[in-house]
């Protein structure tokens, strides 16, 4: 069951205000608070309970079982931050094996597109102070993938309520 579809309209603008508050943060500092992946998980349970729970349920928690395999060995890799994991896996409670695999494309997409605007904003000519004030803006930082990961979900899910 897709419950971005699914779920009553006020739930989905919550999971949407909650993607866009992790974006921004990941943006501010490269960090996603675990209160806010709670709170899209539990408004994934709250979802599930208000929609009615269904057996086709299992295919969220299967999405949401192997995007956490996927990303926990990203983690310890060192490709992702451990809140892009809880997040991503977070999102895709929200979505069925059809709206997962949309969900991945776009988080994918957006991903490459932020990594080009992040590139290119580091490889302009911004004063050092600056670059010590802004995170995103020193050459060896990381770049804020739970951006891409909330662009992806939000797209995802516009896809799905068209």
């Amino acid at each position: 069951m897709n419950l971005a579809i699914e779920a009553p309209q006020w739930l989905a603008l919550l999971l949407s205000a909650l993607l866009v508050a992790a974006a921004v943060e990941d943006a501010i500092r490269l960090r996603i608070s675990n209160i806010t992946v709670l709170l899209v998980l539990i408004g994934a349970i709250v979802a599930a309970v208000l929609v009615g729970p269904e057996i086709s349920l299992w295919k969220n928690l299967v999405v949401f079982l192997g995007l956490l395999a996927v990303g926990t060995p990203m983690f310890a890799a060192g490709k992702l931050g451990g809140g892009d994991v809880k997040l991503l896996a977070a999102a895709g409670l929200w979505f069925d094996f059809a709206g997962g695999l949309w969900m991945l494309i776009c988080v994918a997409i957006a991903g490459g597109v932020l990594a080009l605007i992040v590139i290119a904003l580091r490889a302009f000519g911004w004063s050092e102070g600056l670059r010590q004030r802004v995170v995103l803006l020193r050459p060896k930082a990381g770049i804020p993938y739970g951006v891409a990961i909330a662009a992806g979900a939000l797209i995802a899910m516009a896809l799905e309520r068209v």
